[in-house]
């Protein structure tokens, strides 16, 4: 018998494969080393393929894709209620194999290599970013102890830790300076390490149409731009703007039985690196809007009057994420006057 449906449990260096055929039956259980991977499904008719997202994934995706199979992406949550028995590999394959073939199953779009990378750059500054506030940290902790107090603030270091080491070499013990100094110099590091990430980011961000286009959007900038297109990709695989908001985890959670309908907080779910982004540059129109002359009229100042400024906030971090599908999936320029 033919197979039609394969699943794949990824792994570092063993790989299990699952295959059915078009009525459901097992027609195959075998264990692969990665290096076995392509000789196999070389030699397998075009077939569906699924895997979770996970490491190395969208590498799998793309290259079997090239073999000419249809391969689909889940997230490991919308696989787990396949899994019939113990969890192992074989069992794992198995409910791959059987979740991909379900007509409402969700997939996650696969990412091309530039997307992947734009990604990792992103990925990157974000890491340097918390090693530098948590190094800001341990220098204000270690100096409040000598009853040196820093404001918070990364400028604040910056400026105040020099001074402190030249006005301190009489009044502090010598091995603390030289440890205020090799922690200066590594805070020094991160942060340069975070400015040149910036500039690479802001460079592909200025080469690319697409996120310039996204960058018109108040409360979105080259970060939030680059970052909300390599994660997307093609905008037509959701079907609405809301759809990606609901992706993004800026719509309400539901908690709704017997007809009644019961909203709570933002569902949180998705990148939270993408939603913090998308908040932030709300929050910053939200600060700068109120100086406007056409602030009055608008959607947003009749939003702050009827709810507070938390909500007000994550309401046009939703709304921006709609436009960023309306100008993806329709290819259109932003217009600051349509829906003000």
């Amino acid at each position: 018998m033919k197979i039609t449906t394969i699943g794949i449990d990824l792994a570092k260096n063993v790989i299990q494969v699952h295959g059915a055929d078009e009525h459901g039956k097992v027609q195959l259980k075998k264990q692969l080393k990665r290096n076995q991977i392509m000789e196999f499904f070389t030699n397998l008719p075009p077939s569906l393929i699924g895997m979770e997202a996970c490491g190395s994934a969208h590498f799998w995706a793309s290259k079997l894709q090239s073999l000419g199979h249809t391969v689909k992406l889940m997230a490991p949550q919308f696989v787990k209620p396949y899994v019939k028995t113990n969890k192992n590999d074989a069992a794992d394959a198995e409910a791959i194999c059987e979740a991909v073939t379900r007509p409402t199953m969700r997939f996650v779009p696969i990412k091309s290599s530039e997307q992947l990378a734009v990604l990792a750059l992103h990925r990157a500054r974000q890491g340097f970013v918390k090693a530098r506030t948590a190094q800001a940290n341990q220098l204000r902790g270690l100096l409040a102890e000598q009853g040196i107090i820093i404001p918070k603030g990364i400028s604040h270091i910056n400026q105040r830790l020099p001074e402190i080491l030249e006005e301190s070499e009489t009044t502090l013990p010598g091995t603390f300076c030289q440890l205020l100094a090799r922690l200066g110099n590594h805070f020094k590091e991160l942060h340069k390490q975070v400015k040149e990430l910036e500039v690479q980011i802001q460079c592909w961000h200025q080469q690319n149409v697409a996120s310039m286009k996204l960058a018109r959007i108040p409360g979105i900038g080259a970060l939030t731009a680059s970052a909300l297109l390599a994660s997307i990709g093609d905008a037509k695989n959701f079907k609405s703007g809301r759809q990606l908001a609901a992706w993004l985890g800026l719509v309400p959670r539901q908690s709704s039985s017997g007809g009644k309908q019961n909203l709570l907080g933002i569902s949180k779910r998705g990148d939270i690196y993408l939603r913090t982004l998308l908040i932030h540059g709300a929050r910053a129109v939200l600060r700068v809007s109120e100086h406007r002359t056409d602030y009055a009229d608008s959607w947003l100042a009749k939003l702050m009057v009827r709810r507070n400024y938390n909500i007000a906030v994550v309401a046009l971090a939703n709304k921006n994420a709609r436009i960023v599908w309306a100008l993806l999936a329709h290819d259109r320029e932003f217009n600051s006057e349509f829906g003000a």
